[in-house]
């Protein structure tokens, strides 16, 4: 049996809950061009429900970075060698980033090549933070190693201090996208409580009522994705991608 896609999962689902919710507008107000027009909100809006949880899994998945610091730190500290801090992290770092550090352990058993293998964990993660990580590795090593312990400490207040500041100013954006969300939900919920009125359902039948009901559609979904561009922060830059 062939395993949808996320993605297409995640339309699956959305075209799922516009369904349901027609039916569900059709039973209570008996008008068709509405129950589509919620239908259609309703598929939008799951869509983007779910892709901003795939995004907020993102968010979480970055967060990790300072404890992987932590434990290359201590691991070093305790007397291992650069390789067997990063692989000992399959076992004691972070659960989301295990399976690749066990492979990142695997290829240099296998090949010995460490400065492939570390190529190989940047190329996965494609982060900003984990490129400061992997950066500062390769210029320890360069350096002969003596500095590793000072600039993994460097790395990691850096990427803390980044990641509390983007914190602070998306809670304090988050009132105002959810203010906005609210405002481009106001109308529609207002049809939704005046469609179960005759003379509403009636209204909408009409020509000129799947005109409004279409340009509502419309004007609310360009409102909406709008507000969430300008509320949305910027991805820092990859300096060091694809470096190694």
């Amino acid at each position: 049996m062939k395993v949808l896609s996320p993605k297409w999962r995640q339309i699956a689902i959305s075209a799922a809950g516009g369904l349901a919710v027609g039916f569900s507008i059709t039973a209570l107000s008996s008008s068709v061009s509405i129950a589509l027009a919620f239908a259609v909100m309703a598929s939008v809006i799951t869509f983007t429900f779910l892709f901003s949880s795939a995004k907020r899994r993102e968010t979480k998945f970055e967060l990790l970075w300072p404890d992987v610091v932590d434990h290359l730190i201590t691991g070093i500290q305790s007397g291992m060698s650069l390789v067997e801090a990063l692989s000992q992290l399959a076992d004691r770092g972070p659960r989301e980033l295990a399976p690749y550090f066990a492979e990142f352990n695997r290829q240099v058993r296998k090949d010995g090549d460490f400065t492939a293998a570390l190529a190989w964990l940047q190329k996965q993660f494609a982060h900003y933070a984990s490129d400061q990580i992997f950066e500062a590795i390769i210029l320890s090593r360069s350096l002969g190693g003596t500095h590793l312990l000072q600039i993994l400490r460097m790395v990691g207040d850096f990427i803390r201090q980044d990641l509390a500041l983007r914190k602070e100013i998306e809670v304090k954006h988050g009132w105002i996208k959810n203010s906005a969300h609210l405002s481009a939900a106001a109308p529609w919920l207002l049809l939704l409580l005046l469609s179960t009125q005759p003379a509403t359902a009636a209204a909408y039948a009409t020509s000129t009522g799947v005109i409004i009901l279409i340009a509502g559609i419309f004007m609310t979904a360009i409102a909406y994705l709008w507000m969430n561009k300008l509320g949305a922060l910027p991805k820092p830059p990859r300096v060091f991608g694809g470096t190694l």
